[in-house]
C-alpha cells in the first residue's frame, strides 16, 4: 500500500514513515497541503494521514476535496495535535474515518493502519485478493490472471504489476509507485525493467485499442491502462505516443513519488 503524509513537523513525519514502513507500507510525506493536492491530482495513494494544522491549504480542506474526488472507500485518518471533542467529532463527520490525537505512538498508529486497511480493502488480504475489470479478473491469492474465462500465464512480477494497473484503471500509475508495489524499492524508477514488465504485460493481456484496451505511457511520469466496453475510434492503433506535458508534480520529503 502507499500512503500520503501531510506534516510540517519533520520529528512527527518521520515516526509516521517509519510506523508506515514497518507496516509494510511506502509512505510520502508532504508539508502543505497544496503540494498534497497537486499530487493526489496525478498519483493514485492507497491512504491519507493528515495533520489539520498546516500551512495554507489545512488538513480539513484536504479532507473535503478527497470526498469530493476521490474514491470514497480511500481511508483517511488525521494524526494531529488537536484533541477537542468538538474537532473529533467535526471531521469524523466530514469524512475521516479515524482521528488520532498526537504524540505519534508507532505502535498505535500501525494498528490503526492495518484496522482501516481490513475495511478499506478486504481484497488485500489473504483468500480475498480479487480485481476484476471487464473480462478480466485477478486472483491475487491463487495467483491467476484470466481473460474473458481463459487464463494468461504471467511471472509473479508481471502479475504484481498487471494487478496494480488493473486495481487503479483509467488512472496514472506512476514509476515510483510500480517499484514501491511490485519491486520493493529495490530499483532506480527510470529503469528500463519497469518499461520491459510493461511491453510483456500489454502482450499478454492483449492490452491494445484493437481489443478494447489501451496501456499508454504518460510523459516523465508512468503509465495509465484504459479499458472500452467497444473499442475507441482509433482501434487501429496499438500504441499512443507519451503525453507532452508532464501533470504537475509535488515536493515531497525524502520519497519522491513524481
Amino acid at each position: 500500500m502507499t500512503i500520503a503524509s501531510l506534516e510540517d513537523d519533520l520529528s512527527d513525519a518521520s515516526l509516521i514513515r517509519e510506523a508506515a514502513a514497518a507496516a509494510g507500507h511506502a509512505c510520502t510525506t508532504f508539508t502543505r497541503g497544496c503540494q498534497l493536492l497537486r499530487a493526489l491530482r496525478a498519483t493514485p495513494f492507497d491512504m491519507l494521514l493528515i495533520e489539520w494544522n498546516v500551512a495554507g491549504v489545512s488538513g480539513r480542506d484536504v479532507l473535503a476535496w478527497a470526498r469530493a474526488h476521490l474514491d470514497p472507500r480511500l481511508p483517511v485518518m488525521f494524526v494531529t495535535v488537536r484533541d477537542g471533542e468538538a474537532d473529533i467529532v467535526e471531521m469524523l463527520m466530514a469524512g475521516a474515518d479515524d482521528y488520532m490525537v498526537k504524540p505519534v505512538r508507532p505502535a498505535e498508529l500501525m494498528a490503526r493502519i492495518h484496522a482501516l486497511v481490513r475495511r478499506a480493502y478486504p481484497e488485500s488480504l489473504p483468500g480475498g485478493a480479487i480485481v476484476a475489470r471487464g473480462s478480466f479478473v485477478f486472483d491475487g491469492a491463487a495467483r491467476v490472471a484470466t481473460r474473458d474465462g481463459v487464463e494468461v500465464i504471467l511471472t509473479p512480477k508481471e502479475f504484481d504489476l498487471a494487478m496494480l494497473l488493473f486495481r487503479y484503471e483509467g488512472r496514472v500509475v506512476s514509476r515510483e509507485h510500480m517499484v514501491a508495489a511490485v519491486w520493493g524499492h529495490d530499483l532506480s524508477p527510470m529503469s528500463r525493467t519497469i518499461d520491459t514488465h510493461i511491453s510483456r504485460v500489454r502482450t499478454k493481456l492483449q492490452l491494445v485499442a484493437s481489443q478494447g484496451a489501451r496501456l499508454a505511457p504518460v510523459y516523465t511520469h508512468g503509465y495509465r491502462l484504459e479499458l472500452f466496453e467497444d473499442a475507441p475510434p482509433d482501434a487501429s492503433a496499438d500504441w499512443l505516443p507519451a503525453t507532452k506535458k508532464a501533470p504537475e508534480g509535488a515536493f515531497p520529503v525524502n520519497t519522491p513519488i513524481d
